[in-house]
């Protein structure tokens, strides 16, 4: 417990801790500045009005699945491996009376406690713009399930990212994130999607949000508004968290620090 007390308060005041929190802020107001454009006399004399909270969640979420998640995490590993390279990369810590596996694990808990917060953030960040900038009832729901849902699935990105930026470099992890967002995009609405974690959170989010992972509402009929895809999504994308964690555990306990 001590370790993973150690992980969570080690990035409180840092850039790191900030940027979970910023991120969400940024979609949130993002997407209500697009609203009020799409409110604007010009906008409105065109036809390309606002379509209430499906068009604003749709913004959100889109983008938080397709772009945050491999982006952000990639970046998120970078910065935590960064950090520990230079606290004397993980030579303190192993000097201690606990396993090399267990730091790395208490590590990926810690990443992915600190993705959770930034899923609140975005949940209420998502809730107050939205209450601010578009008219009708506040799908709580939707904005829940849409946000625990993109956590769920993107867990396994955690323990591959963070593999990436301590084994390679800033551009082995950034680049990995970056091939998973645009495949990951490519693939969500295939039936191959299933094989490809980057592609899970934007896939779940066909028939939780209504929203093709082209940035587009659904129409209704869409084969993408099939719900059996969300426990099978987030059954796979746990099993494959713990197996991932396992694995890279694994090679971080015959790890040679150097």
């Amino acid at each position: 417990m001590k370790g993973l007390q150690s992980e969570l308060v080690k990035y409180r005041r840092t850039f790191t801790g900030k940027l979970i929190i910023l991120m969400p802020i940024f979609f949130g107001i993002y997407a209500s500045i697009i609203q009020i454009l799409m409110k604007n006399p010009l906008a409105q004399a065109n036809n390309n009005t606002a379509i209430e909270w499906s068009t604003f969640l749709a913004i959100i979420f889109n983008w938080w699945s397709v772009i945050f998640l491999p982006l952000g995490f990639a970046l998120f590993a970078v910065l935590i491996a960064s950090q520990e390279k230079k606290a004397g990369n993980y030579r303190a810590l192993r000097a201690h009376n606990i396993s090399p596996a267990m730091i790395w694990v208490n590590k990926i808990v810690g990443m992915g406690f600190y993705s959770f917060l930034s899923t609140m953030t975005l949940i209420i960040v998502t809730i107050i713009s939205g209450l601010l900038t578009v008219r009708g009832t506040v799908p709580i729901d939707k904005i829940i399930l849409g946000g625990i849902t993109c956590w769920i699935t993107s867990l396994v990105l955690i323990s591959i990212q963070l593999w990436a930026a301590t084994y390679g470099n800033i551009f082995m992890s950034m680049g990995i994130g970056f091939a998973g967002m645009l495949l990951g995009v490519f693939l969500a609405p295939t039936n191959y999607w299933i094989a490809f974690p980057w592609s899970w959170a934007t896939r779940l989010m066909c028939p939780i949000i209504g929203v093709h992972p082209n940035n587009t509402l659904l129409v209704a009929g869409d084969s993408l508004f099939n719900a059996s895809v969300i426990p099978m999504g987030i059954t796979v994308s746990l099993l494959t968290f713990f197996i991932f964690s396992l694995i890279t555990a694994l090679w971080f306990e015959r790890k040679e620090v150097k």
